[in-house]
């Protein structure tokens, strides 16, 4: 399956409900959760999630860049978060926090920076339901796709085979036309897509450009 989630985090702020009404055709909406500590910047909090929630049945895939993550699970939960997606250099037992998740009720995934290696994390694969590659540093949008990340990607699609795991692999970070065919061939499922997306005059036909560029790249009906 190819997935595109849209990040709200280039949206329109003034008009966030409008933006995210624009595209309905989204597999997921990407909520950027930023404390200004594990990442230098401040993005959303629960009661922009709640009123994302409010407007959409679109599934969220929440981005935690926050430290001590676990602390916030519950908080996002129940804002209208479908997914925890934390980081693992952000706490000290991964499995223990998808654990957590799961007994709130909702999915579990973990995001690694381009700099942390993924060899550590494969046999913990079964505990998630998406595993996040950054293609940039995490915390800022509009930066330059990454493609030396994309050797994590292919480890990750040669270990879930290998496995027999259905666990989703993300990326995140400067994904656009010129960039998702090549992230598509690495074995990337789920895209997050900012800019390219909510910068485009039509929103909704981008994110279908994006689905079908992608579906082409990996060969996918």
């Amino acid at each position: 399956m190819i997935y595109i989630a849209p990040s709200i985090l280039a949206a329109n702020y003034a008009a966030l409900g409008e933006d995210v009404e624009k595209v309905p055709n989204a597999d997921m909406l990407h909520v950027d959760i930023m404390d200004g500590h594990f990442v230098p910047n401040l993005s959303f909090g629960p009661d922009v999630t709640k009123a994302v929630n409010g407007v959409t049945d679109q599934f969220l895939d929440m981005h935690l860049m926050i430290e001590e993550p676990e602390q916030w699970f519950e908080t996002y939960a129940n804002a209208g978060g479908d997914r925890m997606i934390f980081h693992v250099e952000a706490t000290n037992d991964h499995v223990a926090a998808a654990k957590q998740c799961r007994e709130l009720g909702v999915q579990a995934g973990f995001a690694i920076k381009p700099g942390t290696p993924i060899e550590p994390y494969l046999d913990d694969l079964e505990h998630f339901e998406e595993v996040l590659v950054m293609s940039v540093e995490p915390g800022f949008g509009g930066q330059k796709f990454m493609p030396e990340v994309l050797s994590k990607v292919f480890t990750l699609r040669d270990h879930i085979r290998a496995a027999g795991l259905s666990t989703v692999i993300g990326i995140d970070g400067g994904i656009a036309n010129s960039t998702i065919a090549q992230a598509a061939e690495a074995g990337v499922d789920a895209f997050v897509a900012g800019s390219a997306v909510f910068g485009a005059d039509n929103p909704a036909e981008a994110v279908d450009t994006l689905r079908r560029m992608a579906k082409e790249a990996a060969g996918v009906a």
